[in-house]
């Protein structure tokens, strides 16, 4: 079976799946091949440009698409509280989608996946959608778990734990956007090649865009408290969390932190790495 043969094949059989489920009482499910439609054509695009990181783009939009999809099929026009609900993801999503787009234009494809691609050889193309695509797919549509739950609530308007939410997810959206908006003017200017960004919100944080994405995710959870058994559903902020501290995010950053820049050593002992505090001496 030619290369080809295969992709059309597996194209079919998502986006055939998809419009059959789409008609199923299973809205969950449901999403993971709604998510996968979306991801299998981005995958496909991405062997015709040869880059995979396009994914990283894709992440924040991604559950969006889910959010709304949701909201879809739970609610109407009427209902104020998931329509916020689904506007905070959407704003966060875009800004987040927007702000990789533009960091990453014209630079080709990121590092990690370049190498990914040596070593998958031939066989990459088929590898890149199992260990990329599949599985931040799989990731995705489960941390978006709580974001169905909170729009299966019966309440309609914003409750108490709403608006500690609303809080949270304005504190976390400020610490994620204030913290790339800085990170992105210091790398502008050419007298900071090879140095370290200590200034700002770095300076209380090695991380502060990872940790306001997290905080940003505890305040959605909130909103899944309205609904009956939402607090089953905390596992969602927490593999969040978990992921931005300690696989995809910070550690995986560090890592490679530590071998460009001499001086990250220093900064690591004086900086506390992702919960905000001040700055030893």
């Amino acid at each position: 079976m030619t290369r080809k043969t295969l992709l059309l094949i597996l194209l079919a059989f998502i986006i055939g799946g998809t419009t059959f489920l789409l008609m199923s009482p299973y809205p969950f499910g449901n999403g993971f091949l709604v998510i996968m439609s979306c991801l299998t054509l981005l995958w496909a695009y991405s062997l015709v440009i040869k880059d995979a990181s396009i994914i990283d783009i894709f992440w924040g939009p991604g559950f969006a698409i889910l959010a709304w999809y949701y909201f879809s099929i739970t609610s109407d026009t009427s209902n104020i509280r998931n329509l916020v609900l689904c506007s905070l993801v959407t704003i966060w999503a875009v800004r987040l989608g927007g702000y990789i787009f533009i960091r990453n234009h014209g630079n080709g494809e990121d590092f990690r996946y370049q190498q990914w691609r040596k070593d998958g050889g031939k066989n990459y193309w088929w590898i890149s959608y199992l260990r990329v695509f599949l599985l931040q797919g799989l990731l995705l549509w489960i941390v978006s778990s709580v974001l169905l739950v909170a729009q299966s609530s019966d309440e309609s308007i914003l409750q108490s734990l709403d608006y500690v939410g609303i809080i949270l997810w304005i504190i976390g959206f400020l610490f994620e956007a204030v913290g790339d908006w800085q990170l992105a003017n210091f790398k502008k200017n050419p007298a900071n090649k090879g140095k370290v960004m200590d200034q700002g919100l770095w300076r209380y944080t090695r991380h502060p865009n990872y940790f306001g994405n997290a905080v940003m995710w505890w305040g959605l959870f909130l909103f899944a408290l309205s609904t009956e058994g939402g607090w089953v559903y905390v596992f969602s902020p927490i593999l969040m969390t978990f992921l931005l501290m300690r696989v995809s995010g910070a550690a995986l950053l560090e890592s490679t932190l530590k071998k460009t820049k001499p001086k990250y050593k220093e900064y690591i002992e004086k900086t506390p790495v992702f919960f905000p505090w001040f700055p030893k001496k």
